[in-house]
């Protein structure tokens, strides 16, 4: 569901359940365009009403037909779009009955018209946030599909244009990691338009996502130059970012305000700098990290180009919190290599490629709260009754802390171009007979497109 606004919103969303609904506050706006011509069918809404409270603000009402898991984002307005407020809604079953989700601002009280659809959470000016969903959040990937709109981009022989190329590829590497458990992909471009190229970085940090994918066909003056290449952000390019993300620090607060999930507004420059520093470092391993699987992966289908990660300063790659890779998928200035970057086999192939290294990497590098997080588990200290709870704090830190995969976590897995019974097992850290008891399954053959369930270690 995308809200266009004429302006910023400060907003509230909040799952509720007895019945299934999802609520949304939007304050100070009222509703310009009607409801009842909504295209709902196929989707998990049964129908939308609105609301208007306190006199100045607007409520939507998302009646639900299943469970859901809601996230939401704000795009801020760029040129030839408005403000928009983005929910997108995924399949789940929530952990309680209520749960506030991804507020961007205090909860606003209202006194509403719909009593029924204030959740116990909001009632009496009660602000507490309920947990998120035990099964944890789905790991965020943006895809970003190379140039657009004027900007057609390398051009190939039978006037094929890379916009298309990577459109394409773009579309079918998210609808493959869509359809694993426990992923989440999102496009920063889904038609032939332009997104300006700081834009396409911002879109991912406002995601909030774990990964951002360039897909991009490279082009050279030689036709013989072929094969795929996977960039990084350069050294280089990381230290000039964040000098402008410093100087900037004053007049942008919106873009620099939230680097790792910390605020620089009140830090003092010599530690903004070194915060940032930390940040952008951190950034740039990750991306080598994850782009030498994706390039390892690739390595499977098509030559590569170079056989190492190449990094350069790219201005999508240039983000300071969120780790980016650019996927050099093939030549379209060489014939051979078009013909295959114009095949829609050979373009699944790619996604499926690009996948396969995102999911070895987050398999060893689940991000925090995510459905694959490692769980932090803690020798618990002893503590004397009626110790003061600053000693208990004091005793508990000083005890080892182990981090491995949560044992419990159900978890599925969706068999890919290239995958066999023993890579799969390797990934899970779970013995192949395991695997193959939790599937019945009678020998190690798998099944493009199978999903197989993954039994606790």
């Amino acid at each position: 569901m995308v809200l266009d606004l004429d302006a910023p919103v400060r907003y509230n969303l909040v799952l509720a359940s007895n019945p299934t609904r999802i609520i949304l506050d939007v304050t100070g706006s009222e509703l310009k365009a009607p409801l009842t011509k909504l295209p709902l069918a196929g989707t998990p809404i049964e129908i939308v009403r609105s609301s208007v409270v306190n006199d100045a603000d607007l409520r939507l009402v998302f009646d639900l037909k299943r469970k859901v898991s809601p996230k939401s984002f704000v795009l801020k307005k760029t040129e030839g779009n408005d403000d928009r407020l983005v929910l997108d809604l995924f399949d789940a079953a929530p952990a309680s009955s209520t749960a506030t989700v991804a507020p961007n601002s205090e909860p606003v009280n209202i006194e509403s018209v719909m009593e029924s659809d204030i959740p116990a959470t909001q009632k009496s000016g009660d602000t507490s946030v309920a947990t998120e969903a035990k099964s944890g959040r789905p790991i965020l990937i943006a895809v970003d599909a190379g140039h657009g709109g004027a900007d057609s981009g390398a051009l190939g022989p039978k006037n094929m244009r890379e916009k298309d190329v990577t459109l394409a590829i773009a579309k079918e590497l998210v609808r493959v990691i869509n359809a694993q458990p426990g992923y989440s992909a999102r496009l920063t471009r889904n038609g032939d338009y332009f997104v300006e190229l700081q834009k396409r970085r911002d879109l991912a940090r406002d995601m909030k996502a774990d990964l951002f994918i360039s897909i991009h066909a490279d082009s050279f003056t030689d036709s013989s130059a072929y094969g795929a290449s996977v960039f990084a952000l350069s050294r280089k390019g990381a230290t000039s970012e964040m000098a402008r993300f410093l100087a900037q620090r004053e007049n942008d607060s919106d873009l620099i305000g939230r680097v790792g999930g910390v605020s620089l507004e009140d830090k003092d420059p010599q530690l903004a700098g070194v915060l940032v520093d930390l940040s952008m470092t951190s950034t740039v391993n990750s991306s080598l990290q994850v782009g030498s699987n994706v390039l390892n992966s690739i390595s499977t289908i098509a030559p590569l180009h170079a056989k190492h990660v190449e990094q350069a300063g790219f201005v999508v790659l240039k983000s300071p919190d969120v780790p980016s890779i650019l996927v050099e998928t093939g030549f379209i200035s060489n014939a051979a290599e078009a013909k295959k970057l114009a095949s829609d086999d050979y373009r699944e192939k790619m996604a499926q490629a690009v996948f396969k290294g995102v999911r070895q990497y987050f398999a060893q590098h689940p991000p925090a709260s995510s459905s694959s997080s490692a769980t932090v588990v803690a020798e618990r200290a002893p503590v004397e009754k009626n110790s003061a709870a600053k000693n208990a704090v004091e005793k508990s830190s000083k005890k080892k802390i182990i981090v491995e995969p949560h044992p419990s976590l159900e978890r599925k897995h969706v068999v890919i171009s290239g995958d066999t019974l023993t890579d799969i097992a390797v990934q899970y850290k779970v013995s192949a007979a395991k695997i193959r008891k939790a599937n019945n399954m009678k020998n190690d053959v798998v099944k493009l497109g199978q999903t197989l369930k993954i039994p606790a270690q």
